[in-house]
């Protein structure tokens, strides 16, 4: 077979050489060591947590070593199309303080190893099957979808490995002459890689290659043993063909994926072999995993578990600090062991190894990126915390635009209790704040609790009282020394241990008669310090509220 000749007849089109491509496309001039990394997700128009993940990976393995992180659109699978969703993607990731030096952006590409979209690199493809059609390495393969339908039919029959490899591989022997007489008469074909692996041979025959992952260690595979598809009969590269050649030409040098790959990495291993060209470092990450109802872990579902996608901490409101610094915990092993010895450190300061990542399912608990939340944001100044909350409310709850007229106001607000020498820790994401604050804006409040029942038959004389002695410019001892005088005046202990050693003698004790007052200016029995709520208030808000109470 005259294999250059045969190239011709099939890529008559192709008007570039590999070597020119190659040249297209220099080595890039980095530093020593420097990294290169990529997302490549599909413009499905969902972006999950997953994605996060391995964004966050290659973010910081790029950033860490003054190497590229790009972002490039794989959309050869025109089937899976959403409008629009490239743009959510950008979004999302930048929401999340994922930012990228290169590739596709909202406003056009930015970068010199583009077009970062891959339905726009069809002639670099097509150039580069070519070239394995004139070494012998691909071939065109004629099978119908109703042929191969058969031959997976018949090979389930006889319990042989599914696929298109060896005897099944009909296309493979075809002369010049054949292919030609097919291609006039218009049947259609793909290209298929030519694979060097046998599955004739006895197991112990196989052969099989070593490649070191950067967090598995080596991993030792059998050869690829598939005539994988490359370009399918529209011309369009498969995932696998597309990503090696894009890797290569962009220059990536490490490839953060998800396991699920692992077994298409001998198909991977082999194309970069036939190519000529040196593979990535790949890395395979663990799979995201959360323990289900019956106590088992399983792996997150898109169908069954909402904070997979990126789409649930965004409408709730998640801080992007908090979530950066959860997923941390589950990328780095040694990551809340360091947070401990460096409490106030910025969190980039805090070196990501691959070594460090977990090879088995890394655990994702809500919970406990709540807890996280609550400690970040503690962290975050009144000020910050408003600009988030009030950036994060536009997008989300716009109705609420009223409550960012007093910048003062919600500060203080924002900050309530977060200075003390055991500080509140009660923000977790911006939804959760609202409702936490919503009672001190008179359109939002409302009694959420019931009285204390100690004291319920009592609560309007408690209020009545506590409105006739009320000073706004009471210290906090003065303000609740006023509270212990209604108590006693009113038959309450004025020490609970008082009243639960004789409960006959007393109605309730003061801290029944303080939770009245609660209930009637904030509408919780539990909330932060009621003397320092009402200093926010004003006086009067605060009486307003309390006179509202007892009408």
């Amino acid at each position: 077979m005259d294999y250059k000749k045969l190239a011709e007849l099939l890529f008559p089109q192709v008007d570039k050489t590999a070597e020119e491509y190659e040249a297209m496309f220099p080595q890039r001039q980095l530093p020593q060591g420097a990294k290169v990394t990529r997302l490549g997700p599909s413009p499905t128009g969902f972006i999950h947590l997953g994605n996060l993940f391995g964004a966050f990976a290659d973010e910081r393995l790029a950033h860490q070593s003054g190497g590229i992180f790009y972002l490039r659109i794989e959309d050869t699978d025109d089937k899976r199309f959403v409008e629009g969703a490239v743009d959510i993607i950008i979004n999302s990731l930048r929401f999340f303080g994922i930012n990228f030096d290169e590739g596709a952006t909202i406003d056009g590409e930015i970068g010199n190893y583009g077009s970062y979209t891959q339905s726009q690199r069809g002639p670099i493809y097509q150039c580069f099957a070519k070239k394995l059609v004139s070494e012998g390495k691909a071939y065109p393969c004629f099978l119908t979808e109703e042929e191969i339908a058969e031959i997976r039919a018949t090979q389930e029959a006889n319990k042989e490995n599914p696929g298109i490899y060896g005897k099944w591989a009909k296309s493979r022997g075809l002369s010049y002459e054949e292919i030609q007489a097919k291609l006039e008469s218009g049947m259609p074909y793909v290209i298929r890689l030519k694979s060097d692996g046998d599955l004739s041979l006895p197991e112990d025959q196989i052969r099989r290659f070593e490649v070191e992952d950067a967090i598995r260690g080596t991993l030792s595979m059998p050869y690829n043993d598939q005539d994988t598809v490359i370009l399918k009969a529209n011309g369009i590269p498969t995932y696998h063909f597309a990503h090696a050649i894009d890797d290569h030409l962009m220059g990536t040098t490490h490839v953060v994926r998800g396991a699920e790959w692992l077994p298409s990495l001998p198909i991977h291993v082999e194309l970069f072999e036939k190519l000529g060209w040196e593979p990535p470092i790949y890395c395979h990450t663990a799979q995201l995993m959360k323990i289900g109802e019956d106590g088992n872990k399983r792996k997150l579902s898109k169908r069954k578990d909402p904070e997979l996608s990126l789409d649930y901490y965004r409408q709730l409101g998640y801080h992007p600090a908090c979530v950066r610094e959860y997923l941390l915990t589950i990328l780095n092993s040694n990551f809340e062991e360091w947070r401990i010895a460096n409490p106030d450190a910025d969190i980039d300061e805090f070196q990501f190894t691959t070594e460090k990542m977990s090879n088995s399912g890394a655990l994702f608990d809500l919970n406990k990126l709540n807890d996280i939340s609550k400690d970040v944001l503690l962290k975050i100044s009144a000020a910050d915390l408003y600009d988030f909350l009030k950036s994060w409310s536009e997008e989300f709850k716009p109705e609420l635009a009223y409550i960012f007229e007093d910048r003062q106001y919600l500060e203080r607000i924002l900050d309530l209790g977060r200075n003390e020498a055991k500080p509140r820790k009660d923000h977790i994401y911006a939804q959760q704040m609202i409702e936490n604050i919503s009672y001190f804006f008179d359109d939002m409040f409302k009694i959420e609790d019931e009285l204390p029942a100690e004291a319920s038959l009592d609560a309007s004389e408690i209020i009545s009282k506590y409105l006739a002695t009320y000073d706004h410019s009471d210290d906090q001892s003065q303000w609740f020394e006023k509270i212990r005088q209604i108590a006693g005046e009113m038959g309450y202990a004025l020490k609970p241990k008082d009243f639960k050693k004789n409960p006959d003698q007393f109605k309730g004790h003061v801290g029944h008669v303080s939770t009245v007052i609660r209930v009637a200016l904030m509408g919780r029995q539990q909330s932060p310090d009621v003397w320092e709520i009402q200093q926010i208030l004003g006086e009067e808000r605060t009486r307003a509220r309390l006179e509202a109470f007892i009408k």
